[in-house]
């Protein structure tokens, strides 16, 4: 599958300082040494290629030019860092990325110094990177810092409203845009990269600044002319004037991969006296490797893969995704209804909306990274009689919550959200996890919040959310396949109302989600043990079936709520209805199984839920230690 790369010249780094003591005329040979290092790490541990070639050359350069770890190198989202990884003392631990144990797949201030701030969502460096930058200048202290966005996390308003206030770092904040997708403005050969490195040398800028203080002795008018005529005159030839306007000072655009280009025009803005300066790199995704050029979808995220073929290796076949499930349902639905349409925020494929695009283009919305948007234009669509569909992550979705108590719940619109990657998601660890949308969507006054034990019951809930006009709605989903089951024709759920899908006397297992199988498994094990078992699948976290929920806490010994969320959400919800109802008060053993108040690291799923708590192992020995019985049923105090 892999073969190690020669790299003679790599070899000699394991630190920026090391980079440092190169020529520059080595530096070429460098970043194609650690081109083929990333690849040949990537292809035995899977993760994300395409970013991360691309910025081979940016990031010799920006190591080369700037002094870190004193100056601030901040990656947005992450996944382009693997170079970055290697560069500053990972070498020897790159093959481990995202593996247990191992790397993880974003930055992270605990893994190294060289990570002052950690990030794997996007559109957050420009802010971080300004607050390093105003601390440095507070405490009279040296040190730039530097923020490396992509074009796709420029579509943030977080990014403009960092922009909108980076004066107050002066020139110790230093932007790079690297451009990989659709080139703002396309570098033009040798005069672009020569009128870069004009306008960003301290000749000009000398110059420059001596004019700008001449204009001011001018009467306004005409100094207001000659800034202008300054802006426009840099802008007509390079581009940058939204940059210009936002307080940076514009230069580019650069090819980002001539590194003979990046160095001193990164050098002339390391020593500008101007600032903040916003540097406009071209890159190309998958640079350097075939297969990835040639396909930078296929090759943004991949699996294990052969580097000669480019051949990414094949799961097992099996179920399908919760993601197409939930795809499919949406689409049939759309077919039903003309008014259903589909929401994401730059993750079309991410969340199966790339299939209902191609169904129905007028009625599907890209609005790039943009949760917070995506949730008041649904708000909007909702109040004009649509029937809007917002398709986010779990983890992604935590980026609107004010829209979505503002603009949607206090206002009862009955957008529809689709909750994707709900629970743990192994290798792509904490900032991924879906593990609160329960807790600050059930909190919330007029929301439904579901949860799909499996693909029927995913299809069931689309349905019921499409024909739900009275309020918000939401059904939550993980990543991965399903079981295996046969989907059928869909019915409307009544809402907060839960089912039994197996009936005991003794122990109660009240489960949300897909911690079903476990529940059942639990079952079968505390059968053998002659515990007779009711297991019973919620649905709804809100409203709660109250009624069965009495019936199950009243009637059996034992009860054990089973979910894969934070604390606050079913279990807290269920503990609130049996203290409001005096249910507690006489003597019921009741548990509650949730996530771990930690931030849990990647890992394989099945061994994150097991250290959760959440597998049948951990439910069986809850209910256990309520009846204060052993794992072989005898009485705790008793002798065998």
């Amino acid at each position: 599958m892999s073969h190690r790369p020669t790299t003679p010249l790599l070899d000699r780094i394991d630190t920026p300082d090391q980079l440092r003591d190169l020529k520059p005329e080595q530096l070429a040979q460098l970043a194609a040494e650690l081109r083929d290092e990333m690849v040949s790490a990537v292809s035995v541990t899977g993760g994300h290629l395409g970013a991360g070639l691309g910025v081979v050359e940016l990031t010799v350069a920006l190591h080369y030019v700037f002094d870190t770890p004193r100056d601030k190198l901040i990656w947005d989202v992450g996944h382009q860092a693997y170079p970055h990884k290697i560069l500053t003392g990972r070498r020897d631990a790159i093959r481990t990325l995202r593996q247990p144990g191992g790397l993880s797949g974003f930055t992270k201030r605990s893994e190294s110094e060289y990570d002052p701030f950690g990030a794997a969502h996007s559109s957050t460096s420009i802010s971080a990177a300004l607050g390093f930058a105003v601390a440095n200048k507070l405490a009279d202290q040296p040190g730039k810092a530097i923020a490396v966005i992509g074009d796709g996390a420029m579509s943030a308003g977080m990014a403009y409203e960092a922009m909108n206030n980076a004066e107050a770092a002066g020139n110790r904040l230093v932007v790079i845009l690297n451009d990989n997708d659709m080139s703002i403005a396309p570098p033009v050969g040798g005069l672009s990269a020569y009128l870069a490195r004009i306008v960003s040398s301290r000749e000009f800028l000398g110059l420059r600044d001596l004019a700008k203080r001449l204009a001011r002795r001018l009467p306004r008018p005409l100094h207001q002319a000659a800034r202008k005529t300054d802006e426009f005159a840099r802008g007509m030839a390079m581009g940058g004037t939204l940059f210009e306007e936002l307080g940076f000072y514009y230069v580019g655009p650069v090819d980002g991969h001539n590194i003979d280009q990046l160095v001193p025009i990164l050098e002339n803005v390391r020593d500008a006296a101007q600032g903040p300066i916003l540097v406009h790199v071209v890159t190309q995704k998958g640079k350097g490797y075939g297969p990835a050029e040639a396909a930078a979808d296929k090759y943004h995220g991949v699996q294990k893969f052969d580097v000669v073929s480019g051949v990414q290796a094949k799961g097992e076949p099996g179920p399908p995704s919760y993601t197409k499930v939930f795809a499919d349902a949406l689409i049939a639905e759309a077919k039903r209804d003309p008014t259903v349409c589909a929401i994401t925020a730059a993750m079309p494929s991410g969340t199966g909306l790339d299939a209902f695009g191609k169904a129905f283009p007028d009625r599907t919305f890209d609005v790039g990274i943009a949760e917070q948007h995506a949730v008041t234009f649904a708000a909007g669509l909702a109040a004009q009689g649509m029937r809007p569909f917002c398709a986010i992550y779990s983890t992604f979705l935590q980026r609107a919550y004010d829209q979505v108590v503002h603009d949607v719940a206090i206002q009862n619109l009955p957008v529809r959200f689709g909750i994707d990657r709900a629970g743990l998601v192994g290798a792509d660890g904490a900032t991924h996890a879906g593990s609160f949308d329960v807790t600050y969507l059930a909190s919330l006054p007029n929301f439904v919040v579901m949860a799909a034990a499996d693909e029927a019951e995913l299809t069931h809930m689309v349905h019921t959310c499409a024909l739900h006009d009275s309020g918000p709605i939401a059904v939550r989903y993980p990543r991965g396949n399903g079981i295996g089951i046969d989907i059928p024709a869909p019915q409307r759920l009544e809402i907060g109302k839960g089912r039994v899908v197996r009936e005991g006397k003794t122990v109660a297992i009240l489960s949300l989600g897909t911690r079903l199988g476990e529940a059942l498994l639990a079952a079968d094990r505390l059968e053998a043990q002659g515990l007779s078992t009711t297991v019973a699948d919620l649905r709804f976290a809100k409203p709660l079936d109250e009624a069965l929920i009495r019936r199950l806490l009243t009637t059996h010994e034992v009860a054990v709520t089973v979910e894969e969320g934070s604390i606050g959400g079913l279990g807290a919800h269920v503990l609130t209805m049996a203290s409001d109802q005096g249910l507690i008060d006489g003597g019921l053993k009741l548990r509650t199984l949730r996530l771990p108040d930690v931030f849990q690291d990647h890992d394989k799923p099945e061994k994150q839920y097991a250290e959760a708590g959440l597998d049948a192992d951990a439910i069986v020995d809850t209910v256990l230690k309520a009846l204060r019985r052993n794992s072989v049923g005898v009485i705790e105090g008793a002798r065998a």
